[in-house]
């Protein structure tokens, strides 16, 4: 009898023990979304280095985490609430119409900002050290990048005196990149024409005016999708009235486009994907500060130039992180 009541002990505490391992050996499933404005669900391998970091810090996607992407067929603020439907634990944004959507759908979920031009401005956080709510992430606003972008540009052609700005000034951060593109403009004795651009159509406005008034190049700020969802037209267009353009990221390079200095953008998804990892393991958005960019990059297409009939010269060529064939 006491060896029956041994026997049925043991079992119980051997299958107590299968039961305790195998709950401790299924982890978590982390549900994140991920809101763009480009349809990401029909390419997600655009995110190679944000998944890739993910993937270093011990996640697997398909097994302790997934990662949402909105149906195409839905506008921001209905792609951001489909988030807030499947309860993900935190939302990515990129952009600042972006984070505008995730802000409006949640109060509660983390926000990573992926890049924004304006944080504190556009009201997504207090201030960059305290950001005080449930957004934080990256910032991509740095002073002296025109600065940089024009000092490349006259590199590139020693004569630059006119140059064709092109923005959108219904932009939050319009105004600033303006103001610090002027800045440098004066330094270096150029002269500045600005063309707003709150339409596609005014695209090729734009590119007509600059080139009956003669520009000698043409330089693109940062902005909403009114300009960042046009690369192939904006290098298009620069070939037609073959003017050399600058360009704020490779994107632009990438479908066409002459030459881009900015933010290295593999390394703000990187440092995103450190951040999703530190709030899933607990930490409060309000707790972590928005951090600058600390790496940029300097590219180059050689196509682009033989195109409108430029020559690179070697010492700038040297000086690129990438050169586009």
């Amino acid at each position: 009898m006491q060896s029956k009541s041994l026997f049925c002990v043991l079992t119980v505490v051997l299958l107590t023990t299968v039961a305790l391992t195998d709950a401790q050996q299924a982890k978590k499933v982390h549900r994140l979304g991920y809101l763009s404005t480009s349809n990401l669900s029909a390419k997600p391998a655009t995110l190679g280095a944000f998944r890739k970091q993910l993937r270093d810090l011990g996640y697997v996607e398909g097994k302790d985490l997934v990662i949402e992407y909105p149906s195409a067929d839905k506008n921001l603020a209905g792609r951001a609430a489909e988030f807030v439907r499947l309860k993900v634990e935190v939302i990515v944004t990129n952009g600042a119409t972006n984070t505008r959507a995730a802000k409006e759908a949640t109060t509660t979920i983390p926000i990573v900002m992926l890049q924004d031009p304006d944080p504190v401005g556009n009201g997504f956080v207090t201030s960059l050290a305290r950001p005080g709510g449930n957004i934080t992430g990256f910032s991509s606003l740095i002073a002296d990048l025109s600065a940089k972008r024009l000092e490349l540009l006259k590199e590139i052609l020693p004569r630059l005196s006119h140059v064709a700005v092109l923005g959108n000034s219904a932009n939050a951060g319009n105004a600033t990149q303006l103001k610090e593109t002027e800045r440098a403009a004066g330094a270096f004795g150029m002269q500045l024409q600005y063309l707003d651009l709150l339409g596609p159509k005014d695209i090729e406005t734009a590119f007509r005016v600059a080139s009956k008034e003669q520009a000698d190049a043409v330089f693109v700020l940062r902005g909403p999708p009114v300009i960042s969802s046009q690369p192939t037209l904006l290098a298009q267009l620069a070939v037609k009235h073959r003017l050399p353009a600058s360009y704020p990221q490779s994107g632009y390079v990438e479908a066409g486009g002459l030459t881009s200095y900015g933010v290295n953008n593999a390394d703000l998804e990187r440092r995103a994907a450190v951040y999703v990892d530190k709030i899933l393991k607990g930490a409060k958005p309000a707790d972590l500060p928005v951090e600058r960019p600390k790496k940029f990059e300097f590219i180059i297409n050689l196509k682009a130039a033989k195109q409108i009939g430029l020559t690179i010269p070697p010492n700038v060529l040297a000086r690129a992180d990438r050169v586009v064939n």
